[in-house]
């Protein structure tokens, strides 16, 4: 019940803030309905909370419980890119752990993303000029302009500091922050070094193309799922991705996951390749 009312009063609000952004004068007895509604569903939201730790959940179990997946993983993007900005900023990239190799694959994109990033802070100039006699519409367009600009910059931040990571038994594949997907090394059955620059959506298959481009092919013998955006499950046994190296990423595959005879035990990973 409490979701539904919850599907149900975000939108509501949305469009009243709308409204009254927009100048539409809205009945005051309206007003005081949707903002009783709000602050009663915060408190049911915030009473659940209090007994699920009551029974011994944890803070993340009962957010877990109280928030449906969709808008945990909504939530949990737009963090991801806001702190992927200050790993890039502080030049702290995700390197995983020890073991683990990097395999960068932002490079051929940045020129594209720092343009569409300039074109969004000239339009955010341009809009902000235009609405200066209107203060209230021109507040909110500044605050949406302004992150529409982080956003951008964040995917691209998000791509640079989660490079691909190769350890002994497994390939963490990434692409800015919405995919992050692990491949036991036992599953991949073959890996091909093929530029491709168009990609047709099949089910299946993981398309991770950076500057509408991927330069390598895996074959999985056993589906992996590499969940979409909100959470629904995607089995898939072909993934193609980028990097900038390829050479060194499928040279360090083929020695990794591809069996020779006599050997049950992957083999040592390469050192890092240097970075463009």
């Amino acid at each position: 019940m409490t979701t539904w009312l919850t599907y149900a009063l975000l939108p509501a609000e949305l469009v009243l803030a709308v409204c009254l952004v927009a100048g539409v004068r809205i009945p005051p007895a309206v007003l005081a309905v949707a903002e009783t509604a709000v602050v009663v569903l915060l408190l049911t939201q915030g009473l659940a909370y209090l007994r699920l730790r009551r029974r011994g959940l944890g803070a993340r179990e009962a957010v877990r419980v109280l928030v449906p997946e969709p808008a945990r993983r909504l939530v949990g993007h737009e963090l991801r890119l806001m702190a992927s900005l200050g790993r890039w900023t502080a030049r702290r990239p995700d390197l995983g752990g020890p073991g683990a190799t990097a395999f960068p694959h932002a490079r051929d994109q940045a020129a594209l993303m720092y343009g569409f990033a300039f074109v969004c802070v000239v339009e955010t100039v341009g809009v902000s000029y235009l609405l200066a006699e209107w203060p209230a519409v021109h507040a909110v367009m500044l605050v949406l302009d302004v992150y529409t600009v982080l956003f951008v910059l964040g995917l691209h931040a998000a791509s640079a500091t989660r490079p691909h990571l190769l350890t002994a038994d497994a390939l963490r594949v990434r692409q800015a922050a919405h995919v992050d997907v692990t491949i036991p090394l036992d599953r991949i059955t073959a890996v091909r070094r093929e530029t491709l620059f168009s990609h047709e959506k099949k089910d299946g298959e993981l398309n991770l193309a950076v500057g509408s481009q991927t330069s390598l092919t895996l074959e999985l013998g056993e589906p992996v799922d590499a969940p979409r955006l909100l959470g629904a499950p995607r089995p898939v046994r072909l993934v193609r991705l980028h990097a900038d190296d390829a050479r060194a990423l499928h040279r360090a595959l083929t020695g990794a996951s591809l069996p020779t005879p006599g050997r049950t035990v992957p083999s040592p990973v390469p050192g890092p390749p240097g970075s463009a």
